[in-house]
Formats: C-alpha cells, sequence, structure tokens
C-alpha cells in the first residue's frame, strides 16, 4: 500500500529528500515520472493513463506535501521502513488504504523505476 500525507503536514520538508524514488512533492508543484527514476520514453500510470515519463504532471495537492502513489514503494527496495515516515515530526506519513499492494508488487515497482 503506497504511503500518503494527511491534512495533518506542517510542511516542513522533512520528508521529501528521505523518499529514495523521488516520489514526495510540495503542495503545487507538478509532478513526474522521470523525476529522480530511471523512467524514460512512455509510461503507464495506476490508472492506466498513458503519459510521457518527462511530462509534469498536476500536483495532487495544493497545500500540502503530497505522495505520489506511481513512485511510492514504501521504501521497499531500499530500506526496511517507510523514511517519510520515520522522520515525520508529526506522524501525517500514513499507509494509504485506498491504494493496496504487495510486498511483491512494491518490489516489481522499484524494478521498474530504477532499471
Amino acid at each position: 500500500m503506497a504511503i500518503k500525507i494527511t491534512d495533518a503536514c506542517i510542511n516542513c520538508g522533512a520528508c521529501e529528500p528521505e523518499c529514495p524514488n523521488t516520489a514526495i512533492y510540495e503542495g503545487g508543484m507538478p509532478w513526474s515520472m522521470e523525476e529522480g527514476t530511471s523512467v524514460k520514453g512512455d509510461f503507464e500510470l495506476m490508472s492506466g493513463q498513458k503519459v510521457s515519463s518527462d511530462k509534469n504532471l498536476n500536483p495532487l495537492s495544493e497545500e500540502f506535501y503530497y505522495i505520489s502513489p506511481d513512485k511510492c514503494t514504501e521504501c521497499k527496495g531500499f530500506h526496511e521502513e517507510p523514511q517519510c515516515a520515520a522522520v515525520c515530526p508529526v506522524d501525517c506519513c500514513v499507509p494509504n488504504e485506498s491504494i493496496v499492494e504487495s510486498e511483491t508488487k512494491l518490489l516489481e515497482k522499484q524494478k521498474k523505476l530504477h532499471v
């Protein structure tokens, strides 16, 4: 299951540099699949939408830091636990119950992002 940032976020930014997938963005900032990954060319998002990996996509939040679920692997393949949650001073990096992925699926995603 991907991690999400709740509206309890104080916008401190502690989580952003800890993400090995560059899946965390400041509120209002666009995101792309290519940034911080080895993904190039066309990429199919979890929604089934196909986008160019370098295309800037709309922010998922205008107010708070957010995590792109298409890039979040819960740090599988890098760390024992999600690093965003480990450093968050207000514990607002929590599992996203609406996006459940097995450890196998998360590791497959990690390999796809970092060929």
